[in-house]
Formats: structure tokens, sequence, C-alpha cells
């Protein structure tokens, strides 16, 4: 069974392999031991914490094989953004240049760097390894988390933001940052994109251009990647498009790729989840469901079709072994969200 829960300390290995495994762009898994342990211990205080507003949260969850005990998926939750150190975008605009003497009228578009999404709740870190790619899985990391914020949206910002991987090659080499490079930088797009997965961002606002940047001075192939996202995200956006997020023109400093938002009471899984009451018993639906326990510190979530839900009393019959996955018992509620 594949069950969703916090990430503890134990998990540092399992998650240094998720972050090999994850490649280039994926900046918010470093392959940097001191980061990870750091990344893990502020996620174990944060499930911890006593929150009555988001501050510098950062909820990690692991997706484990109770079967094998192998950490296949990860999936996270920043609670607000850029508090303490900026978060960068650019943000597309246009800009008119006309003369009516001369009867010249043209509409250039440019990239302004921008702190917009300070204060943002971000989804993030969803990463499931090449074997369980099929099925549910990846539709249900997706989505859990938005069953843990509506469960807990004290902890959280009404603006929810994903930040999409850009294009970039087989060696991680982004066609827009190359542009940057030849201007404005010396390092390349992995060492810049490791830079930031690392916390170390002050070369941002030292050597990022301060005045907006006319897009059609930029290479034709740094152009043509603005605001789209790499192969390997495509199917990741989808989800969240399903979900209501939009793309409203901020994009990527290095790579260019889209940030979608949406407010949190618009987004489909948070509306369409259900508090339900256990039974325990036999369950069976023709649909799968993502359920998961109310807890925060201890927090279990699966996807299943071993459940029956009665709309006449608002509860759902699980068996036995569901809902010892979840830490549940009869007369306990759960969350629950159809996947399909």
């Amino acid at each position: 069974m594949l069950v969703l829960r916090p990430i503890t300390k134990d998990d540092f290995a399992a998650l240094k392999e998720v972050a090999k495994a994850s490649g280039h762009g994926f900046t918010s898994l470093p392959v940097c031991d001191d980061l990870l342990e750091s990344k893990i211990n502020r996620a174990v205080e944060s499930f911890e914490k006593d929150v009555s507003a988001p501050r510098d949260e950062g909820y990690l969850f692991v997706l484990e094989d109770t079967n094998s005990g192998e950490i296949v998926g990860t999936t996270a939750i920043e609670a607000a953004v850029g508090l303490d150190v900026p978060l960068y975008h650019y943000h597309m605009g246009k800009t008119v240049h006309h003369s009516s003497t001369l009867g010249v009228y043209n509409t250039v578009d440019i990239l302004t760097m921008c702190n917009d999404y300070t204060g943002a709740t971000e989804i993030c870190t969803l990463f499931l390894k090449e074997s369980h790619r099929s099925g549910l899985a990846g539709r249900f990391l997706s989505r859990i988390r938005f069953l843990f914020m509506a469960q807990h949206q004290a902890r959280f910002s009404n603006r929810v933001i994903a930040e999409m991987r850009g294009v970039s090659d087989k060696n991680g080499h982004s066609p827009f940052w190359q542009w940057l490079q030849e201007h404005f930088f010396s390092i390349d797009f992995p060492t810049a994109d490791h830079l930031i997965g690392t916390g170390n961002k002050v070369f941002i606002s030292e050597l990022m251009p301060k005045y907006p940047i006319y897009a059609n001075l930029l290479s034709k192939d740094a152009q043509a990647v603005i605001g789209n996202v790499h192969d390997k995200t495509k199917p990741a956006l989808r989800l969240l498009e399903k979900e209501g997020f939009e793309f409203r023109g901020y994009v990527d400093l290095f790579d260019a790729g889209p940030t979608v938002e949406a407010q949190m009471d618009n987004i489909k899984s948070v509306r369409e989840s259900r508090l339900l009451t256990v039974k325990i018993g036999k369950g069976q639906s023709v649909d799968t469901y993502a359920i998961a326990n109310l807890e925060v510190n201890a927090f279990k979530a699966v996807f299943s079709c071993d459940i029956s839900i009665d709309d006449n009393d608002d509860t759902a019959i699980i068996d036995s072994e569901l809902a010892s996955a979840l830490n549940v018992k009869c007369g306990d509620s759960i969350r629950i969200l159809k996947l399909s």
C-alpha cells in the first residue's frame, strides 16, 4: 500500500536518493547533505508547530510503499514564500512606442523583475519515481496537498502558487539563461540552478538587470521558451489547470518557466473534498478516492477504491487495513476526494 505521511529524520537517505533522481531544474531538492538535513528538520518543526497564521513553515511529505518500506515520491507545501529571503520573478508586460507624427505604433513585450508573490503559499517538490508513474499515484501526490490545506486553512495563504519547471535540454542548459549568461553572468545554468537550490540568492540582486528587459532583444531561442514548461512538467501543469490554476504572466528568472496561481477557495480539490465519519467494514466503490485523516504531525493519506460512501448520513465504510494505515477508528472523521 502507498501511504503519504510527513517526512521524518529517518528519511534522510531516501530523500537524498529522490534528490539525485529528480535531475536538473528541480531546485527544491538539491543534492546537498546539509541542505537536505536542514529541509527535513524544518519540516519536522513545521508539522509540530502550533500555527494560527502562515509564516516560514515548510511541510514536506513522503510517499511510502509500506510493503517494501521504499520512499517512492515527495510532495510539499511552503506556507508563505518570500518573507525571509526574497522571491523573484519576471512579470510579462507591454510597453507602447507611439509617434503620431511618424505614424508609428509598436507594442513591445517586456520582462520586469518583481517580488509580487511575497507571502503566497507555494505547492512544490512533487516528484514520483519512474517505477510508480503509471496509475493514479502522480495525481494523488498533486491533489492530496489540497486536502491538507483544506483541513488546516489557517496555516496557509489564500493565494496559492506553483512554479513550473521551464525548458532545458538533457544536460540542464536553458535557452533563456543562455542569453542572460552571455550579457549579465559568467556562470552556466546548472551552477545558477544549484545556487538557488542551496539558498544562495544574493547574486540575483547583485547581477540581475534592474530595468525591464525588452523581450524582442533576446535570442530567438530564449524568446521561444518564455512561459513554456519542460516536457516532463506538462502532466503536472495539466493537473493544476484542472484545479483552476492560471498563468498570469509571471515567469522564473532563470529558465522562464511559468508560475501559475489560484485562490484557495477556488481550488477544485478544496471545494470538492468532503468530511465523513468512519465506519469499519467492507467498502467498495467503482471510483478511486484520496482519503486522509485530519491530523497535522500524524497526517496520513492513501488512495483506494475500498470505500463505500453513504450520502444520507455522511459516513464512509473502510476496512480495518485502511483504517490502520490512516490511523483512524470507527467514529473518527476523514477527508476524502474523488480521484477517478
